[in-house]
């Protein structure tokens, strides 16, 4: 795990981001206590789209008993 100081931090924020993107943990610190870790996110599985198209959401929306679907017509 990396440790930088908060002042080195917010100098090389994108730096940092790329490192926790790759994989690296880091520990910022302040007056040598650590304050925050950045940790890297969740890894998607492979072919899993993170939202949904509108096309998708519309579907899922019909397909609920009771819901007004003629407000979504503006958005096709």
């Amino acid at each position: 795990m990396k440790t930088v100081h908060i002042n080195e931090a917010e100098t090389s924020f994108s730096a940092l981001l790329a490192s926790v993107e790759a994989g690296e943990e880091v520990a910022i610190t302040r007056y040598g206590r650590v304050v925050a870790h950045l940790l890297p996110g969740a890894r998607r599985a492979a072919g899993v789209a993170s939202h949904p198209r509108w096309g998708e959401a519309r579907m899922a929306l019909e397909a609920s008993a009771g819901v007004e679907t003629g407000l979504l017509a503006p958005l096709d």
